[in-house]
């Protein structure tokens, strides 16, 4: 079960996610990485595999080679910077662009590609 403040933020990113569909009791968009559908209860419940996908990760922040990534979604928590994903690509994402840092160039591009991603379902 999702803490309150992390249900909070799933609700954050679905909301402005254009490529969200609110159903009655639900709400479902598809995996930013592979487009797969996942989902979160009304109440910000993740269905199962569903995990919140920090964009440009946490630890980047603060970090000089980060700051033109960190500089187009404000702060980790930005709406900007939060999307739904599932738990196979995130995890993926991990092991892989997040643990490089951003002095990787990989890794950049794989943030910079799904900043793009992101911002083209932007919903007000």
């Amino acid at each position: 079960m999702a803490s309150s403040r992390l249900k909070r933020l799933y609700l954050l990113a679905v909301r402005h996610d254009l490529a969200a569909q609110e159903l009655r009791d639900a709400w479902l968009t598809p995996c930013l990485h592979c487009r797969s559908k996942v989902g979160i209860s009304r109440s910000g419940e993740p269905d199962r595999g569903t995990t919140l996908e920090h964009i440009v990760p946490r630890a980047w922040f603060g970090k000089r080679a980060a700051a033109a990534l960190c500089a187009r979604v404000i702060g980790a928590e930005d709406p900007r910077n939060l999307a739904l994903a599932c738990a196979r690509c995130n995890h993926s994402k991990g092991r892989r662009a997040d643990a490089s840092g951003p002095q990787d160039e990989a890794a950049r591009r794989t943030v910079e590609s799904l900043i793009e991603r992101r911002l083209q379902r932007w919903r007000d």
